[in-house]
């Protein structure tokens, strides 16, 4: 029997109906972090310098997740919202960066805790949306040192994947680097130096410089509490970068970054 033009439609309505799956409510993302939690991480993350309520959920579930409700800009700020940790680490992953207003980027760099979980995401969130570049330049005058945290993960992640930002944007970033390091307060002291190691990463000429700044700050104190964490000897980070890319045929180590998915999302 032919197939009728009619009995198509329907064919494709019902795949199409099968194939859009419902949007996860906020009740549900919250009762899936909550069953994912555990007792181990929340103390892992505590070590990590993370404090408020949380769930302890392990970012290879937030992986998950994210997976599952890809790109959900409302679900992201009413996840945020709520301020528990766990919530604000996968709002940031599912968010619309091209969405997020300023005044939004601002009360999230504010409210973001200065530890490696969502106070490092918000400046990624940051660099992938249209305010990027002036966001960068305020948030690094910020007198919160959180924000300014933000600030600095921001330049870095703009260092690796805004390949249309010029190099002089970056280069007195390097002399504040070197100026300011060592009398930095501990999380920004951390952003600083990887955004040193972002900055040599960019391209040739800011390799040099970047570099020649590492070796004149020296090793860099940075207290990680009770955790493995060790902090990158910024000039060798740089080499070693450099080093890997080339073997990869890509003419930097930015370069090669961005043939990535973001690690807001894949990390």
């Amino acid at each position: 029997m032919p197939t009728t033009r009619a009995s198509t439609k329907k064919t494709t309505a019902a795949k199409a109906t099968k194939a859009a799956a419902p949007r996860m409510t906020l009740a549900q993302a919250l009762s899936a972090l909550e069953k994912a939690g555990s007792a181990q991480t929340r103390k892992t993350y505590a070590r990590h310098g993370a404090i408020g309520p949380m769930f302890g959920v392990s970012f290879a579930t937030l992986k998950e997740l994210t997976k599952r409700i890809g790109v959900d800009h409302e679900l992201a700020l009413a996840l945020w919202q709520t301020g528990n940790l766990d919530a604000r680490n996968l709002a940031v992953k599912i968010v619309d960066p091209a969405r997020m207003a300023s005044a939004d980027l601002d009360r999230w760099a504010k409210e973001s805790i200065a530890s490696r979980t969502c106070g490092s995401y918000v400046g990624m969130v940051a660099a992938e949306g249209p305010h990027a570049r002036r966001k960068a330049e305020r948030w690094l005058e910020a007198r919160a040192e959180n924000v300014r945290c933000a600030g600095w993960s921001l330049v870095a992640h703009l260092a690796q994947r805004d390949d249309a930002a010029p190099d002089t944007f970056f280069e007195p970033l390097l002399a504040r680097i070197e100026r300011g390091i060592h009398a930095a307060p501990n999380c920004e002291r951390g952003n600083m130096n990887l955004a040193l190691i972002a900055i040599g990463c960019r391209g040739a000429a800011l390799r040099k410089a970047a570099t020649a700044a590492a070796k004149r700050v020296g090793r860099v104190e940075i207290d990680h509490g009770d955790t493995a964490c060790k902090t990158p000897d910024a000039a060798a980070t740089i080499e070693k970068a450099w080093a890997y890319a080339t073997s990869k045929g890509s003419p930097s180590p930015a370069a090669l970054e961005r043939t990535r998915e973001t690690p807001r999302r894949r990390c």
